[in-house]
């Protein structure tokens, strides 16, 4: 009985080792997660507003050359 209270607790100790020896892994891959999906999203909203951007400019220029054909 013995030797299977200490398997038992060799066996916990060793994943307690484990998760503390992964932590710091884990941790920095979730950080470039973020930071990976961060930057896509800051991209895709400056391909918006260059979108948009252009939408205007388009729109202004159609007015400026109606103005110019009404004189």
């Amino acid at each position: 009985m013995s030797e299977l209270n200490a398997a038992i607790v060799q066996s916990l100790a060793l994943v307690n080792t484990m998760t503390l020896g992964v932590a710091p892994a884990m941790a920095m891959g979730s950080q470039y997660q973020h930071l990976a999906y961060s930057l896509g999203l800051a991209s895709m909203n400056q391909v918006f507003a260059q979108q948009q951007t252009n939408i205007s400019q388009q729109a202004s220029s159609v007015l400026a050359v109606l103005q110019l054909y009404r004189r």
